[in-house]
């Protein structure tokens, strides 16, 4: 028998960026707000001299515990799904701030065609352009709609940038100038302006400089050490919900965080949510925690999975298209690069910061001629430098054998020679790309894996190639003797890391039948069941997902507090 806790105002499952913002903001109006986090608590000093590559890079210090709980993958629905014995294609953090402490701190705003991506499609190249089986929807908001969201995330943060030529209009400049250019940078933008294409310094949650943002948090500048994705910041200069919002929250006395709870149901009474049922980690104790509202921010694989079992919502069905919940599962196309090797050129490139880079966006979204190309939107296209790990870098050119005298001798000649430009391509949703409970593996409690069926389209395919012609161009133009690049995208490998950017899975929109949250992230059929992420994407942009994450979080509070006051379904 459970343990029935009080009922408070709002209970949040998973305390990362999106649980950190929504506990901010309402418990700044007065609503009592408990945090279930099934990780540990960290803090800043956690990090102290904590830049060893083999503990947090290599061996995943701040990562989920695959043994314990993972997912299941397959290609195409007539294999069977394995689980993910060890880490490869995307990382799942855990702990108190989830990944939002081991980012990289690149922070983008997606653009205007991608809000309405299917309208504005339709518009320019009629209907015929959109594949049969792809499933794209526009999401039931536009950008001038999430513009003040975006600026209240970038404030709140104090993103480092410079305004894009080529992105949707700001009602404000960036908080904080951009981060400084390096040698490396210069190149790019130099060579970027050749091809009269459009460079910016990259958005960046590592401080350029001090700063104290609207809630009072100060934060000091970045050192540039190199020790951000994958690690902690120690200087507390990388935006991260451990040092931005959760202090807020709990400087008002309104806001509980409970670590070590695994939330395993979302209870239920009719069409309304009475609360959740966790497990306490350090006692095996069940306890049912009951709220008036209830607020699923967890990553995206938990999120989907905790309504799956808690039998909430239609789940999505890939033979009819019918359901909601596990539709449009996207990732990310990052196999579009290039890599220059130089003879006479030397560069630091193990100094650096998670966000300190270039970008172009020419290739972006809609901001190019697709009439005469074989796919639809398309991704930014960066330099970055975010601080070579000696272990896991070690480029030579293509054709150098993989072990022996030659292999050494390439190693140490272009260990300090070698610059990367690579795409990070969008993903379309498709009919037979989605998320469901796997039938057959379970958890250590018993409850069934998330699995995943996805794989690289001919849409993937052509904008992989495209993308990193793209980057071999501006690589030529910078100067190196020698350029390697994709020249084919093969399938899908989750064995090798790309990048944590997956999404959908419970997507926003203007049409219940086809989406299972309105704008303000409330799910259709539960009012007072809330589910904020990445999840919520009905595709993927070409761009880092965390900038849009953290706006529609803060739209989600604006929603949640109306709820709180008014209730009923949010228009």
């Amino acid at each position: 028998m459970a343990k029935k806790l009080p009922k408070v105002d709002v209970v949040v499952v998973g305390v990362g960026w999106a649980g950190g913002i929504i506990a901010s903001e309402l418990t700044k109006k007065g609503l009592n707000v408990v945090g279930l986090e099934k990780g540990k608590e960290r803090k800043t000093e956690d990090y102290f001299m904590v830049h060893d590559e083999l503990r947090y890079a290599l061996r995943y210090e701040m990562m989920q515990d695959l043994s314990k709980e993972t997912i299941t993958f397959r290609s195409n629905e007539k294999i069977r799904a394995l689980p993910m014995r060890q880490y490869g294609s995307f990382l799942l953090g855990e702990g108190l701030g989830g990944s939002g402490v081991h980012w990289n701190g690149q922070t983008y705003r997606f653009l205007p065609y991608d809000f309405e991506i299917r309208t504005k499609t339709i518009e320019r190249y009629g209907k015929n352009k959109i594949p049969a089986e792809m499933t794209l929807q526009d999401w039931g908001i536009t950008y001038e709609e999430m513009e003040p969201y975006f600026d209240k995330f970038e404030k709140m943060a104090g993103i480092s940038g410079e305004e894009n030529p080529l992105a949707g209009k700001r009602s404000d400049q960036y908080p904080t100038p951009p981060m400084k250019k390096s040698p490396q940078l210069n190149m790019f933008e130099e060579a970027a302006k050749k091809l009269n294409y459009h460079p910016y310094i990259l958005p960046s949650a590592n401080l350029s400089e001090t700063y104290t943002n609207p809630d009072g948090i100060s934060r000091a500048a970045c050192q540039y050490c190199g020790f951000c994705e994958r690690f902690g910041c120690e200087y507390g200069a990388k935006a991260d919900p451990v040092v931005t919002v959760i202090p807020v929250a709990k400087k008002t006395g309104k806001f509980e965080i409970r670590t070590h709870s695994y939330v395993r149901r979302v209870l239920k009474s009719g069409n309304k949510a009475t609360g959740v049922l966790y497990t306490d980690l350090t006692t095996g104790e069940e306890i049912e925690q009951p709220a008036d509202i209830v607020v699923l921010t967890s990553y995206v694989f938990n999120n989907v999975r905790l309504l799956l079992t808690s039998q909430i919502g239609r789940p999505y069905n890939p033979q009819t298209g019918t359901g909601v919940i596990g539709k449009n599962y996207a990732y990310q196309v990052m196999k579009g690069n290039a890599t220059g090797f130089f003879e006479k050129e030397e560069f630091n490139n193990f100094a650096g910061a998670g966000a300190l880079g270039m970008t172009i966006d020419d290739f972006n979204g809609d901001n190019f001629d697709h009439s005469d190309l074989k796919f639809i939107h398309g991704g930014s296209i960066s330099i970055t430098q975010t601080g070579h790990r000696p272990i896991q870098n070690n480029k030579v050119p293509e054709g150098t054998p993989t072990w022996g005298k030659e292999f050494k001798a390439n190693s140490v000649k272009y260990a300090n020679r070698t610059l990367s430009v690579g795409g990070q391509g969008s993903s379309m949703p498709f009919k037979h790309h989605y998320l469901d409970l796997d039938p057959t593996y379970k958890d250590a409690f018993g409850d069934p894996l998330m699995r995943i069926t996805f794989d690289f389209e001919e849409q993937d395919r052509q904008l992989a190639v495209f993308l990193a012609n793209k980057c071999s161009e501006i690589v030529k133009e910078m100067g190196a003797d020698h350029v390697d690049s994709l020249k084919e995208l093969g399938p899908y490998e989750i064995t090798t890391y790309q990048s944590t950017h997956n999404t959908g899975g419970v997507i926003m929109g203007g049409d219940p039948d086809t989406s299972a949250v309105n704008n303000y992230l409330q799910m259709w059929d539960f009012e007072n069941l809330f589910v904020v992420g990445a999840v919520n994407f009905p595709h993927n942009s070409g761009y880092n997902p965390t900038g849009t994450v953290g706006a529609l979080a803060y739209r989600a509070a604006d929603g949640i507090i109306s709820y709180s006051q008014k209730g009923g379904i949010l228009a």
